[in-house]
Parts: structure tokens; C-alpha cells; sequence
């Protein structure tokens, strides 16, 4: 299974995104609650993949994943973000991002994502 970073700045999203994905048998190596926190947790943590927020302070969730897509071309980003932000999601996926889940979002959405992205080179 994979190990993943989670990074929203919403508690009640990085519990709700934890719980789905430990039970699945993930490992969840560590949660951030900014784009600048996530960025330092994927370079110390080099995790097999990153669930992003695209709406967070400081740096938001695009910026974020382009600064890790700079120092690691082949992290595997999904963007997560609220219904009414599609602009934001042809960007991000534009921009690098594997694939996005829209919120509010449902646990098999979560799961076929994560899984498709996985599979991915």
C-alpha cells in the first residue's frame, strides 16, 4: 500500500481523508495545513503520493504542487477542492496535478482516484 501526505487546511477534511484512506490500508505519513508546510513534509517525507487542497493559506495547493513538481517531476499530486472552483481544477491539472476530487466527496470517489493514480508512472 501506499504511503501518502495529506494536505488541507481543513481539520475536519484531513480526518475524514485519513480515516478513508487508512482503512484501505494506507499509511498516512503526515498532514499539513499550508501550502509551505506541505512542501518541506514531501521533501523530508518523499511520500508516494500527496492529496492537496487548492485552497489553503500562506501558499495555496497550485503553487504548492509546483514547487514540488520543480524539485520532484514525477510526484504524484491530487487536487481537492469545492465544487464551484472547476477553473482552478483545469488549472491545477494543466499545471501537473494527476487527478482531482471534488468536496464534498465520497469514500469509493476518494479510494478509485488514489488507486488510478497509483498506477500511474
Amino acid at each position: 500500500m501506499a504511503r501518502i501526505l495529506i494536505a488541507d487546511d481543513s481539520t475536519v477534511m484531513r480526518r475524514s481523508l485519513r480515516l478513508i484512506l487508512s482503512k484501505a490500508g494506507h499509511t498516512v505519513v503526515g498532514q499539513a495545513t499550508d501550502g509551505i508546510s506541505v512542501c518541506q513534509m514531501y521533501n523530508q517525507l518523499k511520500p508516494d503520493l500527496v492529496t492537496m487542497d487548492i485552497t489553503m493559506p500562506g501558499m495555496n495547493g497550485i503553487e504548492a504542487m509546483l514547487k514540488i513538481l520543480e524539485s520532484d517531476p514525477h510526484a504524484k499530486i491530487i487536487m481537492i477542492t469545492a465544487i464551484d472552483q472547476k477553473r482552478m481544477i483545469l488549472d491545477a491539472i494543466e499545471s501537473g496535478a494527476r487527478h482531482y476530487i471534488i468536496k464534498p466527496f465520497k469514500e469509493d470517489k476518494v479510494l478509485y482516484t488514489v488507486n488510478e493514480v497509483l498506477k500511474q508512472d
